[in-house]
């Protein structure tokens, strides 16, 4: 990870051999344009990556020698630089990039590098990055200690915001629409077997298009970003919303079977016994009931006035009938089952679970992902 940056470098020493006369203060100063003439400090920066001089039309370079030996040496260079970056939270995240500069060779025992006191860095007024936007900055000192010695060492750390408009309308949006229009298949009948199936195949190629997309453009890390999980659940979302139609099409025909067969193999009648109320003539004093034939006069209705359906030894008495029938409570109604019991088919059942489920999960999941990362953002401010 880097960053490029133009700046006008400017640094000042004092060298005793140079002093001159100023003719009674007639002469200010003196312009070199070669800097080999005069001894320099041997500063580098420590984390350029490359750059360049500018010498178009001459070369943007100049150094002042004052009449008390002090040396001004500005030059404008292009750098690029590295600046190691923590994605965890991208593209919620705020980045600290640092620009050093320390001496090569001399050690602190010969040269010492020190910020000019006073507004030591200055920043052109309305700078507009596309992504970014530098909050503020810091200035400080960052001497290295090697096997050779101390050296010296300046560093500016340069806080940088990342804006995040321009990831809300290229990425968060576009996702949430995929994941909408793929919930579309919900509501188209369950017979529409085309309309679904490239519905669902078509956003979920959107999607993983999308994905790929946004990985590209950064760099591979070893650790999870707040936009993968972003990505990675609407693709689950997208993908869940195809096998939902799997499922429904196998419901589907499993119903349809489960209707071709009771058509083929129509359930057979039987005979249900029902309570018949008999006159008070026909009840023996024992509580036995007997069925007598009426309209035959003759000794096959004595045969048949016998007891037909209990005993007196095996029945149950009333009172222990009345008794039993006062504990029976009847069943509570389920609102969601008498309200799916109005979908004939699990087909539909599921295509109307699935309306309300899938959006309820992807709004509990966009309240968790913002509540935890804008959480963490501000965390990360202070």
């Amino acid at each position: 990870m880097e960053y490029s940056v133009q700046l006008t470098f400017r640094e000042q020493w004092l060298d005793e051999r140079l002093r001159f006369s100023d003719f009674k203060g007639r002469l200010k100063y003196l312009t070199l344009t070669d800097a080999s003439r005069v001894w320099m400090p041997d500063l580098f920066f420590s984390n350029e990556k490359e750059g360049h001089f500018h010498n178009i039309i001459m070369p943007n370079v100049y150094i002042r020698i004052f009449p008390n030996g002090f040396v001004l040496y500005s030059i404008r260079i292009s750098l690029t630089l590295s600046c190691p970056m923590n994605l965890k939270l991208y593209p919620l995240d705020r980045q600290v990039c640092s620009l050093r500069m320390a001496s090569y060779g001399w050690t602190t025992d010969d040269l010492v590098f020190l910020w000019k006191e006073g507004d030591p860095v200055q920043v052109v007024k309305n700078l507009h990055l596309p992504r970014f936007t530098l909050e503020k900055f810091y200035t400080d000192y960052c001497n290295s200690k090697t096997n050779t010695g101390e050296y010296s060492c300046l560093k500016v750390d340069l806080l940088f915001k990342r804006e995040f408009s321009y990831y809300l309308i290229q990425i968060y949006i576009p996702c949430c629409m995929l994941v909408i229009v793929s919930w579309v298949s919900f509501w188209l009948d369950q017979s529409a077997v085309p309309a679904r199936v490239s519905l669902g195949v078509t956003t979920l190629l959107t999607m993983a298009t999308q994905t790929s997309g946004i990985n590209a453009s950064l760099p591979p890390v070893s650790y999870t970003k707040a936009i993968d999980i972003w990505t990675g659940v609407c693709l689950t979302f997208v993908f869940g919303a195809l096998l939902e139609f799997a499922l429904v099409n196998y419901a589907s025909r499993s119903d349809m079977h489960s209707d071709n067969i009771e058509k083929k193999y129509p359930p057979s009648e039987t005979e249900q016994s029902t309570s018949m109320d008999l006159p008070s003539d026909q009840v023996e004093p024992d509580n036995s009931s007997n069925f007598a034939m009426t309209g035959y006069d003759g000794p096959l209705q004595h045969s048949l006035q016998k007891p037909l359906v209990r005993q007196p030894e095996d029945t149950m008495s009333m009172d222990r009938m009345e008794h039993c029938e006062l504990h029976m409570q009847p069943r509570k109604k389920n609102c969601c089952r008498s309200w799916l019991s109005k979908f004939p088919t699990r087909s539909k059942r599921i295509d109307v679970i699935s309306r309300i489920f899938f959006p309820i999960v992807f709004a509990f999941f966009n309240l968790a992902y913002w509540s935890a990362y804008l959480f963490r953002k501000e965390e990360q401010d202070e």
